[in-house]
């Protein structure tokens, strides 16, 4: 898991979004920031957990949080699931994964009993001054918006 906590200045990090352009933090200095990395574009989990911050991505907004997403799937399967989803945010195609690995998001996982390495569903909730102000690593899907908005009130 994660070795950042609540209280740590959040890490920089450039990479390119779903439409090729690039995305750097400095970019949402003195901004609200809700960064969320999920394992794979497309997927039933990955899926509902994107819908549900679109379905309250103004929600999120009026609250003054910008919203990027992250995972380590190509540009051309970012966009297609950015598309397919109508998502209205950044999605950083971290092939290379270098923001996750900045972040601490990849490591050993279990699934059916075997051991693969991959993205851990994790949140960072990023204030104006750029610390985390939360670290959510207990991520509901169908339930994320809640979990941000309940948490950083």
């Amino acid at each position: 898991m994660t070795h950042l906590n609540i209280g740590d200045k959040a890490p920089d990090f450039k990479g390119l979004d779903q439409n090729g352009e690039e995305v750097k933090y400095s970019d949402y200095a003195g901004k609200k920031v809700v960064l969320f990395f999920y394992p794979k574009a497309s997927t039933p989990g990955c899926t509902a957990e994107a819908k549900d911050l679109r379905d309250h991505y103004e929600d999120l907004k009026s609250k003054g949080y910008e919203v990027i997403g992250a995972s380590a799937d190509s540009q051309k399967r970012q966009l297609n699931f950015c598309t397919k989803n109508e998502l209205p945010y950044k999605l950083i195609a971290d092939e290379e994964k270098e923001i996750i690995n900045a972040y601490g998001v990849w490591g050993p996982k279990k699934m059916a009993g075997r051991e693969y390495e991959g993205i851990y569903r994790t949140t960072f909730v990023i204030d104006e001054n750029g610390v985390l102000e939360d670290v959510i690593t207990k991520v509901k899907t169908k339930e994320h918006t809640a979990q941000i908005l309940t948490k950083s009130l």
